[in-house]
């Protein structure tokens, strides 16, 4: 693991950030002795872990192709982290040279690297916010003029709303989010679930808390109410491992160990 030069701006290196434990998960090399800490710590606990952050990073990937082979050429990727290797917009525009993709994270950590990292990519931009103001998301993704809400768009929830209480409502949030979007327009979500989970992997994800964004475990049933009326794309709303895979027969066995659910779902346009 090879530490950056230099932390950007605005970084405090006296507490572990999430988007940096995630980034040196997915073995990406921009993340601090005190991220790496709490990551073995984590990893300690469950040594699945890692593979589960992979897990929901090749789940993303995968479900972006998908929608770059139903057209989509727009990306709103909400609770984005650092956009190390292999991310949104390196996957969509090597399909597609001309797709555009906006990140959006809360932590002022992730938001610094990713705007270092993309620096001189015009068709991507960065925005600072979080997901339980979703109008504000909307009116500053407009205001970069990347985006055409006219046009289907993805809309990239992968590993985010699990960080939102019950008492600051998702479902409203991602009403509101789909309200905002074109028929065509596409909507991708993970989230950690306690269904099918051992007990060491539910305290794991408890861990969190300690960078201040911690987890709220949902049931399939919840994650699905997530995607409204729109139609949710075969196989449904799975464990990560088991949508779509690119070789089925390198499926575990136990794909549930990974703890999260991973969906697509579509807005059709409605009869008038």
């Amino acid at each position: 693991m090879q530490q950056p030069d230099g932390p950007p701006i605005e970084i405090d290196l006296s507490r572990p950030s999430a988007a940096r434990v995630y980034d040196y998960f997915l073995g990406g090399a921009h993340n601090f002795e005190i991220d790496r800490q709490l990551a073995d710590q984590i990893a300690a606990m469950t040594p699945n872990l890692p593979a589960t952050m992979r897990a929901g990073r090749e789940f993303l990937r995968r479900a972006v192709r998908v929608l770059l082979d139903a057209g989509i050429d727009q990306f709103l990727d909400i609770g984005s982290g650092i956009p190390t290797v292999g991310n949104v917009h390196e996957v969509a525009q090597a399909a597609d040279p001309k797709a555009r993709v906006v990140y959006v994270d809360i932590d002022p950590v992730a938001v610094a690297h990713s705007r270092e990292l993309l620096a001189g990519n015009e068709l991507t931009g960065v925005i600072h916010a979080d997901l339980r103001e979703p109008e504000r998301i909307l009116a500053e993704a407009e205001r970069l003029q990347l985006l055409d809400f006219g046009r289907p768009m993805g809309i990239l929830l992968a590993g985010v709303v699990h960080f939102v209480p019950d008492a600051d409502r998702p479902a409203d949030i991602l009403a509101t989010l789909r309200a905002a979007a074109a028929p065509g327009s596409h909507l991708v979500i993970s989230h950690s679930t306690f269904e099918d989970q051992p007990q060491e992997m539910l305290d794991a994800q408890r861990l969190p808390a300690r960078t201040s964004t911690e987890i709220t475990l949902r049931s399939r049933a919840e994650i699905t109410d997530f995607l409204g009326d729109w139609t949710i794309l075969e196989p449904g709303v799975v464990h990560m491992e088991l949508w779509r895979p690119d070789s089925p027969a390198e499926v575990a066995a136990e794909a549930q160990r990974f703890g999260a659910f991973g969906a697509v779902a579509r807005h059709d346009r409605t009869a008038e």
